[in-house]
């Protein structure tokens, strides 16, 4: 993979704030459901994302970073807190107050297989928002169609095919050009490389960089893959059981990661070189998770923390900048 650019065009504009982020999801039980329990998906999460950026965010599976990207995308309405675009908030909004902005916010789907309709032509594909949005017809609409093609590195003889008929990689650069037809400004891309090849991955990624020079562009990277994390993102954000535990400018959190949690995924990234593989240690963290639907009063890692304290099983840390523009939520820190 080649080296990561200078990102030459971030602004100091604020495109996207989320603030005290809240996503709870109903779970009814007992005698006839009478009994309501909340699954704290997202608690509380609260960042800014500047025009022409990319802020990357990681955590284990269930930790709550893909439904905070769907509830960016009001995909799901949330529960409570603000979700600043352009300084208009868009969480209190009905499903047809959000319709305009939906324009400019767009979303890369995870399962290249599952997000494209197996009935559709990649034309069709394509083509449906265009449709929805009345922004071309006819002729003009077949040569959008192609040009979007074209910015993904695929051919017009593409147009009339099904998804069946192509790779995993192929796919998910139909799911990038759809994603790209009404010209948005920020996508959140949700883990768009994980259900690829290891081959391809890096192309996928180095064309996403491409696509941010070229057209201004705005992502929110969901991963795992912390290494591809690094290289992409210009900040990054480590979620654990739907909070927030770190956050930071890329090299920042790599060379000075503060929080327990942190540390463990990163002592867990492979190393090519053998001599440094041979004498990392990897922090196998011990203890349960705690359920989302019971959280604990103090530290939501306390019970896998090998450093816990009484005070961090009793008292919540405070999410607060420890140095200058970066965050962690930690008693010890």
């Amino acid at each position: 993979m080649r080296h990561r650019r200078e990102e030459s065009a971030v602004t100091n504009e604020i495109l996207l704030e989320v603030k005290n982020l809240k996503m709870y999801f109903e779970n009814r039980k007992g005698l006839l459901g009478k009994q309501i329990e909340y699954v704290k998906a997202v608690d509380d999460v609260s960042f800014q994302i500047h025009k022409g950026e990319t802020i990357g965010l990681v955590g284990e599976s269930g930790c709550g970073k893909s439904t905070t990207g769907y509830s960016i995308m009001r995909l799901y309405k949330p529960t409570a807190g603000q979700i600043l675009f352009k300084g208009v908030d868009l969480a209190p909004m009905s499903a047809k107050e959000v319709w305009p902005y939906r324009k400019n916010l767009q979303m890369i789907f995870q399962d290249p297989y599952a997000s494209l309709n197996p009935r559709m032509t990649v034309s069709d594909i394509i083509g449906e928002p265009l449709d929805i949005y009345h922004l071309y017809e006819g002729k003009e609409r077949q040569n959008r169609i192609y040009e979007l093609l074209s910015t993904v590195g695929l051919g017009k003889d593409h147009a009339s095919r099904y998804p069946h008929e192509f790779s995993g990689g192929q796919r998910q650069r139909v799911g990038i050009a759809r994603a790209l037809a009404v010209n948005p400004e920020f996508i959140v891309c949700d883990e768009p490389i994980s259900a690829l090849d290891v081959s391809i991955q890096a192309q996928v990624v180095n064309m996403l960089e491409d696509l941010q020079a070229e057209l201004g562009l705005t992502y929110l990277f969901i991963a795992h893959d912390l290494s591809m994390v690094r290289h992409i993102s210009r900040k990054v954000g480590v979620m654990y059981l739907g909070s927030l535990v770190e956050f930071a400018e890329t090299e920042e959190l790599y060379t000075h990661t503060l929080h327990p949690y942190t540390q463990a995924l990163m002592s867990a990234v492979p190393e090519l070189d053998p001599a440094i593989s041979k004498n990392k240690k990897v922090q196998m963290l011990k203890g349960d998770i705690p359920s989302p639907i019971n959280t604990p009063p103090g530290c939501k890692f306390a019970s896998r923390c090998p450093h816990a304290t009484a005070r961090c099983a009793e008292e919540r840390p405070e999410f607060r900048e420890v140095s200058p523009g970066h965050f962690a939520a930690c008693h010890l820190i």
